[in-house]
């Protein structure tokens, strides 16, 4: 009888195809075909390198078996399978020092990670890896805006995208991914980029099929230069759509505690929308911390001066402006945390946190001072949280 081992595996429905894991393990022991990424189970060591930087945490989760899963069973699952029985003779053998040793392993690959991600109980049903790289969807350029001042140094555009009648049911906090044209240095095509939506579930514009994006040019970003220059009336293949934890409750009474950086805001402006349709003006339960280097540097930043306050509250945090001190969203919560603290104990509080992965150990610190001056601990509330669907973490 084959001895039991606990092997990795990755969640299809979870996972958005941002291929982060592939490129990041440092034996290629990840793989990806047209439909899914995979861990190849005779080349994982469990170094749990892609632990970390997995954005939603797809990426941890693991099945006791006496014979391992294969690349190709993996390829063609659409959800994971469920845990096999195991009896306890199989068991017995060495699991208990297996799952000691996994135990410590994830410990230390966790530190900084965003964990394994649930939905709100509430939120819609996603449709996930409609179209993939084998069949992507050829979406239209409706408009392309630069969201950024002329003089700025960072370019970032409100791309329009419509499909022309063809389905692509979508929800906010879900990515697509846009595929570049041409081939990388090893003449393979490149792999979708993936890019938060900005829009909510009805469109840009309602009942119009359109979604928009949020994209910063990068200086040397294939898709990001291909994204911001694309014009009216270019055509775009694209993939997805992709997630199914990062999404907006859709209980009318859920609070929502919205924590971004540059286009992190992407999620937050289609969540902001997708309220002010529904519940309109009376909705007192969102408040925004939102972070750039400057007024010219943040997206979106004229509409959401004109957001109403009873609608959202709206903290713009700056780290660059002339002859001031520099300030991060973590410090803006500091000075607002009595406000911070009364959603944190409240049960219908969301959190949601999206932007560059650096932001997470800042707003943590802060996170865990205001939640001790309420006497409570902020990593058995995060955790409590997240096993309730209500703590949300994707950082890139």
């Amino acid at each position: 009888m084959n001895t039991p081992i606990k092997q990795h595996l990755i969640d299809p429905e979870i996972c958005i195809r941002c291929y982060t894991c592939e490129m990041t393990c440092p034996i290629e022991a990840i793989v990806h075909d047209d439909n899914n990424v995979v861990v190849d189970a005779d080349k994982c060591d469990y170094c749990m390198a892609c632990i970390p930087v997995c954005p939603t945490g797809s990426i941890d989760e693991w099945r006791v078996v006496t014979q391992p899963y294969s690349v190709d069973e993996q390829f063609g699952w659409e959800e994971l399978p469920a845990q096999a029985e195991i009896t306890q003779n199989e068991a017995a053998g060495g699991m208990e020092a297996l799952d000691a040793a996994m135990a410590a392993l994830l410990a230390e690959a966790h530190a900084g990670a965003g964990g394994k991600a649930k939905a709100p109980a509430s939120a819609a049903k996603p449709t996930v890896n409609m179209y993939n790289l084998a069949n992507p969807i050829e979406a239209t350029v409706q408009g392309n805006y630069r969201l950024t001042a002329d003089g700025s140094d960072s370019d970032i555009r409100h791309i329009i995208l419509a499909f022309d009648g063809k389905p692509f049911p979508v929800l906010e906090g879900q990515s697509i991914g846009i595929m570049a044209p041409g081939t990388d240095d090893k003449g393979q095509p490149h792999l979708p980029r993936l890019y938060s939506v900005s829009s909510p579930r009805d469109g840009e514009r309602p009942n119009y099929g359109n979604v928009s994006l949020t994209v910063k040019r990068e200086e040397h970003g294939i898709c990001s230069n291909y994204v911001c220059d694309l014009k009216p009336g270019d055509k775009v293949k694209v993939t997805g759509p992709f997630g199914a934890t990062f999404l907006l409750p859709d209980d009318p009474q859920a609070r929502l505690l919205m924590i971004c950086t540059g286009t992190g805001s992407a999620p937050m402006r289609a969540f902001t929308m997708r309220r002010q349709r529904t519940v309109g003006a009376k909705s007192g339960g969102m408040t925004m911390f939102f972070g750039a280097r400057s007024a010219d540097t943040l997206p979106y930043f004229g509409p959401l001066k004109k957001v109403p306050e009873g609608l959202l509250k709206t903290h713009m945090v700056f780290s660059r402006l002339p002859d001031q001190p520099k300030e991060y969203v973590q410090d803006r919560m500091m000075v607002e945390q009595d406000a911070v603290a009364e959603m944190l104990g409240d049960p219908n509080t969301h959190i949601y946190i999206c932007g560059l992965r650096g932001m997470e150990e800042g707003v943590g610190k802060a996170l865990t001072n205001i939640a001790e001056s309420i006497g409570v601990q902020w990593v058995a509330l995060r955790d409590t949280m997240r096993e309730e669907g209500r703590y949300h973490v994707e950082t890139y």
